[in-house]
């Protein structure tokens, strides 16, 4: 019988990896499980392309992956058996004009020693930071991450009860920017910092707002990291799927949603274009919140409550500018002579060399202007994951920050973006010369215009599906569980939020099960027995 035309335990619409994780769970508890997605492709932002040349392959979405072979999801799912996480020794680097270079790495000694050639106080200071980054994200942020969160109140009393905890609570009462200015004395240092805590090297998420999740503690720490999903980031998605097959699950793309079927108030299937309906016991979406709820289920059955919850969620107002290129040699900085180690660094911090050139940057993209000096986020792909690229060959690639519709002047977009493109390469080639012309193969640019037609849940190019502000996280996120009984929101506007997590995912499956009275197979992570469990001990 074909996939659409029979019943089922569950329907999960949309096959990125939020869906993928919930859809592997499920599956593996037992449960006979639809995976829908509009689309012919699946894994969303885990996406890896031959975008420029064949051979070549670029992820055009998501490309660092925070600490993904150590998630619980990762584990329990034996995905280490059918992915492999690459961990790159050096993850930060940020080359400057006057020839110098910092590079954080994972050893503790050797980052040290390269920040004390700018500053032996912002060492020392790392030194000490370091110490209690390292203890609060084991501890804390990333028992966090994966547990559904509790109430603030209860949060905070956990928190109190111990001096990790109350440290921690004190570093999320205040704006990172304020923390790094506070700690650091090197402007250097303080602009790799600022890096480091910011999504993607888009350094205006987190950096200025004060919000619960406390990310700036993660900048401290050299246990935890970036890593790189070999072979591409639609690895990971392969391998997902696969763990979902093999586990009993169906999938089914290029799937067009009519509605969400309420029915005495309960979500009971969904109605397709072409008049078919699929009926489940219980429907989780991990589509934007807008195309969940205002149009597959529709204002009028939502409490009004919800309805200004809905009419409240922001996105974030920036969005990516991304230029991918195919090299013949990966880039090499002249800075390298001073640190060689830069030329492997996982993440580059490129073009900016004082918090004033990013305030620029800042007032630039809140104003909808093209930020008047080019400076970006990049790294070596292939030189880390020789799979990427031809042998011999290299790929890497450049993020900007960029309004959605930038004031042009009157020129065409399309004008734009090739001019762009040109302007990000000479920056680049004043820091690596052999950024030339000559040592490009070929260049694809894409952006917001792009992505947000391609993967309609990034509403106005919101790479997130909604805003990292205090009002959005931790025990403000949207929520799991919808007002229509059996209806879930398994997204990316559920705690921990957009980018690849596959917390959302995770932390729902365990959700659905409980409310289902499943046997768990799995043991999920409980933010409250890991907050009890948090040492006294300073």
């Amino acid at each position: 019988m074909h996939a659409l035309e029979r019943n089922y335990d569950g329907i999960i619409i949309g096959a990125g990896h939020h869906g993928l994780v919930l859809g592997a769970y499920l599956a593996k508890a037992g449960l006979d499980i639809l995976v829908v997605e509009r689309r012919l492709d699946y894994g969303g932002g885990l996406s890896t392309k031959e975008a420029t040349e064949p051979g070549f392959y670029h992820n055009l979405h998501s490309i660092n992956h925070f600490h993904i072979s150590e998630t619980p999801w990762f584990k329990d799912l034996g995905l280490g058996e059918r992915v492999t996480y690459i961990t790159p020794r050096y993850e930060f680097g940020q080359a400057h004009s006057d020839g110098t270079a910092l590079v954080l790495g994972r050893d503790l000694e050797e980052t040290v020693a390269n920040i004390a050639r700018f500053s032996k106080k912002d060492a020392a200071t790392f030194r000490e930071w370091n110490r209690k980054g390292e203890r609060i994200t084991a501890n804390i942020f990333l028992p966090e991450r994966y547990s559904e969160p509790l109430p603030q109140t209860e949060r905070e009393a956990l928190l109190s009860r111990t001096m990790l905890g109350r440290e921690f609570l004190a570093v999320t009462k205040r704006q990172p920017l304020d923390v790094v200015q506070e700690l650091f004395e090197n402007e250097h240092v303080r602009l790799l910092f600022l890096f480091k805590v910011s999504l993607f090297g888009t350094w205006l998420v987190d950096t200025l707002s004060i919000s619960p999740m406390g990310s700036v503690i993660r900048a401290f720490d050299l246990e935890t990291g970036y890593q790189l999903c070999q072979g591409g980031s639609f690895n990971l998605a392969r391998g997902l799927m696969e763990t979902f097959i093999a586990a009993g699950g169906h999938y089914q793309p290029q799937v067009t949603i009519d509605r969400i079927l309420i029915e005495g108030g309960q979500a009971a299937g969904i109605a397709l274009v072409d008049g078919r309906t699929v009926r489940a016991k219980f429907i989780a979406s991990t589509l934007d919140v807008h195309q969940t709820f205002e149009q597959l289920v529709g204002r009028g059955q939502l409490p009004e409550p919800f309805r200004r919850k809905l009419d409240g969620f922001r996105y974030t107002p920036w969005t990516i500018y991304g230029l991918h290129l195919a090299l013949h040699e990966s880039p090499r900085f002249a800075a390298a002579s001073f640190d060689p180690n830069i030329d492997r660094a996982l993440k580059w911090s490129i073009g900016a060399e004082t918090m004033e050139d990013l305030f620029a940057a800042h007032r630039d993209v809140q104003a909808g202007r093209v930020p008047k000096l080019v400076q970006f986020g990049s790294g070596p792909l292939s030189l880390l994951d020789p799979t990427q690229a031809p042998p011999g060959k290299h790929t890497t690639y450049a993020w900007h920050v960029m309004p959605l519709n930038p004031d042009l002047g009157g020129r065409r977009y399309d004008e734009f973006q090739e001019e762009f493109a040109d302007k990000i390469i000479e920056t680049w080639a004043r820091y690596c010369p052999n950024m030339t012309r000559r040592n490009i193969i070929a260049r694809h640019i894409y952006t917001a215009r792009d992505y947000a037609c391609e993967l309609i849940n990034m509403r106005s190019g919101d790479i997130f599906m909604g805003a990292f502000n205090a009002d959005q996280v931790m025990y403000n996120h949207f929520g799991y569980r919808s007002p229509i009984a059996n209806l879930y929101n398994a997204g990316s506007a559920g705690h921990p939020g957009g980018a690849i997590s596959g917390g959302a995912g995770y932390i729902t499956a365990g959700i659905i099960g409980r409310d289902l009275g499943l046997k768990l197979w799995w043991k999920p992570w409980d933010a409250r027995a890991m907050l009890e469990a948090v040492p006294q001990a300073a």
